[in-house]
């Protein structure tokens, strides 16, 4: 008998009877879907105003911990391959000694001079001027220009500018222009910047 009465009032009840004020006379089975209906925007709500943020702290901690484990990995690779970096680390330190002796110091300026007049001689070629020009401070070097003019022929040049590779110490050659002499067609004429370097060996 008790469904049956519970199925009549469902039958005879009214959704818009329900208010605050009659609430406490509704019937039960109303109440209890109130009850279900309110407890079902509880959850939603604290979802959203709570899980929800919950949920996006995870995310950012689960991102965070991808690129520890990547870290970890990357230094674990390191600290496995010590070793080997030393060695590399050891070869790079000779290979560097073997480059700065290289660099010629002050004092070797004027037989490098010296050699490069010879260079030129050896191959025929007249030299007009070979000046020092104003030294160039870089970061780890001192960048020393000589400007040098001289003539003779093309292939005379040409075994200037090749014979210069041979030098012992680093010499590059930069900004040069050949000009023809109107008097001799074999004749010509080249300005050339040869550039030295020294190691700055704690120079400020």
């Amino acid at each position: 008998m008790a469904l049956d009465d519970t199925l009549r009032s469902l039958r005879e009840f009214d959704i818009n009877d329900i208010s605050l004020d009659n609430i406490g006379t509704l019937p039960v089975v109303v109440k209890a879907i109130l009850c279900i209906l309110l407890f079902g925007l509880v959850l939603v709500g604290g979802y959203y105003y709570h899980v929800k943020d919950l949920q996006l702290q995870l995310a950012s901690v689960q991102a965070r911990e991808a690129t520890l484990k990547q870290d970890y990995e990357k230094k674990a690779f390191q600290v496995a391959n010590l070793d080997a970096y030393r060695r590399q680390m050891a070869e790079m330190e000779e290979s560097f000694g073997a480059l700065i002796s290289q660099l010629p110091s002050d004092t070797e300026v004027p037989g490098l001079l010296e050699d490069i007049t010879n260079k030129g001689l050896l191959n025929g070629l007249e030299i007009s001027t070979i000046d020092l020009q104003p030294e160039v401070s870089r970061e780890f070097y001192v960048e020393l220009p000589i400007a040098i003019v001289a003539s003779g022929s093309y292939h005379d040049l040409g075994a200037f500018v090749s014979g210069m590779a041979g030098l012992p110490r680093i010499v590059t050659l930069h900004d040069f222009t050949i000009t023809g002499d109107g008097s001799n067609s074999a004749g010509l004429n080249m300005s050339i910047t040869a550039k030295t370097y020294r190691y700055k060996d704690g120079e400020g």
